[in-house]
């Protein structure tokens, strides 16, 4: 894998990449093997905060370029689109970390009316 560009981005709290990939001979990489070489060629960075954004593989050429996001803290995941944390399988819930909430009051069903019902 070789880095493109690498920017860093102060707002977002994130590095973002973009790379390439020559592999003569092989399949196209797979999303942990590109996690994996972004974990090992950015400095800090751990699998659990590593997106793919995007992969594209020309047609008959054994190249694959794409982006990578690599994230300062795992809760500014949340950032991102839903659909790119669920390719990553990581739910809202991995990637916001909240202090549990009070319980509300269990309300009373016995004497709660039922719309309808018979009589």
């Amino acid at each position: 894998m070789e880095i493109i560009e690498r920017k860093e981005n102060p707002i977002l709290n994130r590095v973002e990449l973009s790379w390439q990939w020559r592999h003569t001979g092989a399949p196209t990489p797979t999303r942990a093997e590109i996690i994996a070489a972004v974990v090992k060629m950015e400095p800090g960075a751990t699998k659990d905060r590593v997106l793919v954004k995007s992969v594209n593989t020309r047609f008959g050429q054994p190249l694959t370029s794409g982006n990578a996001v690599v994230y300062g803290d795992r809760a500014d995941l949340e950032k991102e689109p839903k659909y790119i944390l669920a390719r990553h399988e990581i739910s809202e819930t991995d990637a916001v970390v909240e202090t549990p909430a009070e319980e509300a009051p269990a309300e009373n069903t016995e004497d709660a009316e039922i719309a309808g019902g018979e009589e």
